[in-house]
């Protein structure tokens, strides 16, 4: 069409007024009785104003963007060399990440396997067969570990590489960044000298921690030396964190650094320190404690059976500080038995037998202990023993399982004793929580049954499934023993379940029992060897080799 042409003005008409936006959303936070809406009249009309001008000056907005370039393509996820799961077991994970807890509502369970419980052994047997899983699972996977921590280091290692690839486009998954070393950033190869210097003196403090334990994993000294170049500028936080790597390959050529790092200005970095001398028996740290510890223990011969006498020091002096002895006792505590418990437990447990007359630990554990010491020492052995990693200690203050006594002899609570057990071997640590529970029933062994290796020993099965049945048979109060009947279902032997058949029928129940004690019992029974089966069937489609996968 020809026509006068009509100059373009390259401004809008009527350009809204800088803060429009935001006053409108204020007006409407406080309302128009409170705050008038930019341009409008106040009175009853001026809700209708604010939802006309907000309207125009969302228009407005929506019409002033600008496209902008397309996002740069991520780059393609790594490859996983692992072999792909057999056809079955995908299905079975699949089936697994599916389930959700309290699908079933509230109340009884019922007798259906709680799949969600079975996923950690599930993950840790893939794991050991080395299978990578099938790509669409991983979303799902991911998100069954950002609900549930104690599944991420089992998740991760499956999920491989692509879950840092993942975890870099979903905030949700970042946790998977934080749990990689580094934040899965690739570390120089560390033979490359200058490489290696600049990511430490430039890197993130992520990757500056997988650099040092790389290190520290493949040559402990180099490690050593690389963070002495850096410490006295290093913030108190990262020295500890950079301090905690060196548990790694602890060796007595550590001692230097650690003795310098006892006059740290940290006291968290000082006592660190002091941790990781007393776990060197010969450290000089390790020495002064024993003397000073010796100093407040000996031999009485004067009564008629040889007794262990204690006299705890009276003050807690500044090279007591320097090794890593607190001063100040928490509350409801005796500042004396606080140092010298303190003591006790940082020295050698090698210096106890030339110091009490060439006895062993058994023989020592068994001594008695003048003015009510006996918890105190025996407490601070307990846990010397779990520092050293001592099984002969663990072995003697744990005493007999069968022992009248649930505590044993030297330990003072079940969490100690669950401790001391782990210094043990896996057979040991069964055979032993099997004893104690034929002894004083299933109360007390919860917590023991939780540091006992997965699948349960025969004998420690077999112990367990008799107590429950026990407890069936006297009418004991069902609800009780869920938590240990969930245990079970976890890491009883699947070869149990064909012992388990006569539990299944509604047993007669007691006068005295509580009501609708049979059925529950029945339906526990029930669904511990439905599990047990459904464990069985996960394991054999995990053996199944199959190269081509799903």
């Amino acid at each position: 069409m020809n026509g006068p042409s009509v100059p373009v003005d390259s401004h809008p008409v009527n350009p809204p007024a800088p803060g429009t936006w935001e006053e409108l959303v204020t007006a409407a936070l406080l309302g128009t009785d409170r705050r008038t809406p930019p341009g409008c009249e106040p009175g009853r009309e001026a809700p209708v104003a604010l939802l006309d001008a907000a309207a125009v000056e969302t228009v407005r907005r929506r019409a002033g963007l600008r496209p902008t370039r397309a996002a740069r393509r991520p780059r393609p996820a790594p490859a996983d060399p692992r072999p792909a799961l057999p056809a079955a077991a995908a299905r079975r994970l699949a089936m697994l990440l599916a389930d959700r807890p309290g699908a079933a509502g509230g109340g009884r369970r019922g007798t259906a396997p709680d799949l969600m419980e079975l996923l950690p052994q599930w993950l840790a047997t893939a794991n050991d067969r080395g299978y990578a899983p099938p790509p669409q699972s991983l979303p799902t996977l991911l998100d069954a570990a950002r609900g549930r921590t104690d599944l991420r280091p089992a998740a991760l290692a499956f999920a491989g590489p692509r879950a840092v690839w993942l975890a870099r486009l979903n905030p949700d998954w970042r946790f998977a960044l934080r749990a990689t070393p580094g934040g899965g950033a690739s570390l120089p190869h560390l033979d490359d000298a200058a490489e290696v210097q600049q990511l430490w003196q430039e890197g993130l403090f992520a990757e500056r921690v997988a650099l040092l334990s790389a290190i520290r994993a493949r040559e402990p000294g180099a490690a050593r030396e690389l963070l002495t170049t850096t410490w006295v500028t290093e913030r108190a936080e990262d020295r500890l964190m950079f301090l905690d790597s060196l548990r790694t390959g602890l060796a007595p050529e550590d001692e230097p650094f650690l003795e310098q790092a006892l006059a740290d200005r940290s006291r968290n970095v000082r006592a660190t320190a002091a941790e990781l001398l007393s776990a060197l028996p010969g450290s000089a740290l390790a020495a002064r404690m024993a003397a000073r510890a010796g100093a407040c223990v000996a031999l009485d011969h004067t009564r008629t059976t040889p007794t262990i006498s204690v006299e705890a020091p009276h003050q807690c002096d500044a090279d007591m500080e320097r090794d890593g002895v607190v001063a100040n006792a928490p509350a409801g505590r005796g500042e004396r038995s606080w140092w010298f418990g303190q003591l006790v437990e940082a020295t050698p447990l090698s210096t106890w037998a030339g110091r009490l007359g060439g006895r062993t630990p058994g023989e020592l554990v068994a001594l008695p202990v003048t003015d009510d010491w006996q918890g105190e020492l025996h407490a601070a052995w307990c846990r010397a023993a779990v520092r050293q990693r001592d099984a002969e200690w663990a072995r003697a203050l744990l005493g007999s399982p069968s022992a009248p006594e649930a505590g044993g002899p030297g330990a003072v609570s079940l969490a100690e004793r669950a401790k001391l057990l782990g210094q043990l071997g896996p057979a040991e640590r069964g055979e032993w929580v099997a004893g104690f529970i034929a002894t004083h029933g299933l109360s007390e062994a919860f917590q023991l049954l939780g540091v006992c290796a997965v699948p349960w020993a025969p004998p420690l099965g077999r112990a367990v499934v008799d107590a429950l049945n026990i407890a069936r048979d006297a009418g004991s109060y069902p609800w009780s023993f869920s938590g240990v009947m969930g245990l079970a279902e976890r890491c009883l032997d699947p070869a149990e379940a064909s012992r388990l058949d006569g539990l299944l029928a509604v047993p007669d129940e007691p006068e005295d029992a509580s009501p609708g004690a049979g059925g529950y019992w029945a339906e526990a029974f029930q669904r511990l060897v439905t599990t047990l089966r459904l464990r069985a069937a996960m394991i054999e489609e995990l053996e199944v080799i199959s190269p081509a996968g799903v």
